[in-house]
């Protein structure tokens, strides 16, 4: 696990040593994703930067890593959980290896399968790879968009990657001469809470999407996407209903093996819902002194910690908590938007990051069930085209008029959603697994382009379910994997993680895992009464009883709550500073937060907290990135740990 940078001249030598202290000075930004190991390396073309945490081989697997005698080198973040089957398959196909790691089963073998060695990594990746005597650079990232992967072209040409955007705006020189804020970008994120790949929030930088691989070669880079995830669902019968469940558990088991493959310490999230307990219980099998972490905050209901540590205890693990009080919360803000890049606005990202921080005194690694939901029908809105199936059978006419009438129902009245959602078709009313603002509420925003939707972003994956005639279900989870899950889960899993120095493995988003989950018939997957069916039932003998149709909570947070009364004044205070009047309205602004506080204190249903949260987390980007006017006081060094 680590942070890279990578420096490429792409039309001329022009490495120089100027050109190697600016590398080396940028990658001081990434130092928290490896604070064990930092090297430099360099030819006349590029410039290779490395911070390392590690866990397995550190004294021979030093990176950036040589192979061929030097005709290739490599640069990898990320974990290669089958790589003890590829070293062997390539030693048996005459390959040689100077280390015991799973990097040079990499470049090994790129050198014996070309770019086709991606489809054959089990695990989370991003690596790039230079061939001198071709000249051309070769790279890619995991399937799910595990390990994220920015790049940029440089005032001398060059091209740049790195595994956090804030070292390639320290290469190019500030957010000015990174093209500065892309309006298209804000407003996607203003309506989905996070800025949809490959876009970053500054115009020149972007990031090599999931499940594709990158050339470089004559000085362009290409991209060529190497998985096409799909859904090949067979009905099941009645008698090959628990085989199915039986497969379940077998690949989870399998996948839980292998993801605690390191020399250090694994522990593991533990939440009260089943997908983290069901991690925790299989991880146990593998290290019978196990160690649990969860989180919460003193506000009844929006705590699992008591339900965590039941878990805890029926499956026998010692369990360390964190409760964080709203100033803990407020504080850490600035410190958490430092190390997004690009603002996510998911409050949960908090949370998360103090329980890394926690777990990081304790273990290197730790185990963690994202990648459930979107695999095997968790959420509830995947619920939805049940309860919508009346609406499926009416005339369009009969459609478009509900769906006025809901306009003319009072916000927050009982069904108006409902009627809203069922006058629509799938591709315009469902856009990934968030709802924040809806394109006639962004009256706000200064630079508002009427002609960009966010079904522009969903356009071309309804076009493939479609070619592929998968149901409403099918096509929602096809859409999440592409938007929601590799825009906010994974991005605040790897942040939040290594904000800490914690490397963060998910066994759910497994290839192995995902082949058995994508075969399941929709009516194992939701019902009207519950989600995840066959994930459920599969589990129903590894995870205690308690948690095992408990309702997900993940970790929830009272920003409802708190931006009425505990971070009322903060929210303002933010406000009040930023200088962000070129893009929004901050009259607007204020007015929902001070509607907000009202509507709590009045007992009202109607809840603004999401839509301000999602504007708060701009300002303070803004404020970091773009103003300079916040510079949160970053960490130097981790906590010890013990192994």
């Amino acid at each position: 696990m680590c942070g890279l940078l990578a420096y490429f001249s792409t039309d001329a030598p022009r490495v120089d040593d100027t050109v190697v202290s600016d590398v080396q000075e940028a990658l001081h930004c990434l130092r928290h994703r490896g604070p064990d190991e930092n090297e430099v390396w360099h030819d006349d073309r590029v410039v290779y930067g490395f911070n390392r945490l590690s866990f397995i081989d550190i004294e021979n697997s030093h990176q950036p890593m040589p192979y061929a005698d030097g005709r290739y080198r490599i640069v990898f973040n990320g974990e290669i959980y089958n790589y003890l089957e590829l070293r062997a398959e390539l030693a048996a196909a005459g390959a040689a290896f100077a280390t015991e790691g799973d990097t040079e089963a990499i470049v090994a073998g790129y050198h014996l399968w070309g770019e086709e060695v991606v489809t054959r990594l089990r695990g989370m990746f991003a690596f790039v790879i230079w061939d001198s005597e071709t000249r051309t650079v070769f790279g890619a990232r995991d399937p799910f968009g595990i390990k994220p992967l920015f790049t940029t072209r440089l005032a001398d040409g060059a091209i740049a990657f790195s595994s956090e955007k804030k070292a390639l705006l320290e290469m190019l020189g500030g957010s000015t001469a990174a093209g500065g804020v892309d309006p298209a970008s804000l407003q996607h994120y203003l309506t989905l809470q996070y800025v949809p790949e490959p876009a970053s929030l500054h115009r020149g930088i972007r990031r090599i999407e999931s499940g594709t691989s990158f050339t470089v070669s004559g000085g362009e880079l290409s991209t060529s996407r190497y998985f096409h995830p799909t859904f090949p669902v067979r009905p099941v019968t009645k008698d090959e209903q628990q085989p199915l469940y039986d497969r379940i558990a077998e690949v989870l088991d399998d996948s839980v093996r292998v993801h605690m493959r390191a020399d250090v310490t694994v522990g593991s999230f533990l939440s009260g819902g089943i997908d983290s307990t069901a991690i925790a219980a299989l991880a146990k099998r593998y290290n019978p002194d196990l160690m649990t972490f969860t989180v919460g905050f003193e506000r009844q209901g929006f705590s699992e910690i008591d339900v965590a540590a039941e878990s805890a205890a029926a499956i026998g693990v010692e369990h360390i908590t964190k409760v964080v009080t709203a100033e803990e919360f407020a504080g850490s803000i600035p410190l958490v938007v430092w190390y997004l890049d690009d603002p996510v606005a998911d409050p949960a990202l908090v949370p998360l990051y103090f329980v890394a921080r926690e777990a990081r005194k304790h273990v290197k690694v730790v185990l963690s069930g994202e990648g459930a939901d979107e695999l095997f029908g968790g959420y509830n809105i995947y619920r939805e085209p049940l309860s919508l199936a009346a609406f499926e059978r009416l005339p369009q006419g009969i459609r478009r008029a509900l769906g006025t009438l809901s306009a003319k129902l009072p916000d927050g009245m009982r069904g108006k959603d409902l009627l809203r959602r069922g006058s629509i078709p799938l591709e315009q009313r469902y856009y990934g697994n968030a709802r924040i603002f809806r394109d006639e509420e962004l009256t706000f925003l200064e630079k508002r382009d009427p002609d960009l939707s966010h079904v522009a972003v969903t356009r071309e994956l309804y076009e493939r379910t479609r070619a592929a005639g998968y149901d409403d279900v099918t096509a929602m989870q096809y859409v999440d994997l592409f938007t929601w899950l590799r825009g906010d889960i994974l991005v605040k899993a790897d942040k939040m993680t290594m904000a800490n120095s914690l490397e963060l493995r998910v066994p759910f988003l497994d290839p192995e895992v995902f082949r058995v989950a994508s075969t399941i018939p929709v009516d194992q997957r939701v019902t009207k009464d519950t989600t995840k069916y066959a994930l459920r039932r599969a589990l129903e003998q590894i995870v205690p009883p308690h948690v095992l149709n408990r309702r997900k909570l993940g970790f929830p947070v009272p920003t409802r709550h708190w931006l009425a009364e505990d971070l009322h004044d903060w929210a303002r205070q933010t406000i009040e500073d930023s200088q962000t009047d070129e893009w929004l309205d901050k009259q607007q602004v204020l007015a929902m937060l001070t509607a907000h506080r009202q509507n709590q204190r009045a007992g009202s249903p109607v809840d603004h907290s999401r839509k301000l949260w999602t504007l708060l987390v701009f300002m303070v980007w803004h404020g970091i990135f773009v103003e300079g006017r916040i510079t949160p006081e970053v960490p130097e060094t981790v906590y010890p740990v013990r192994l």
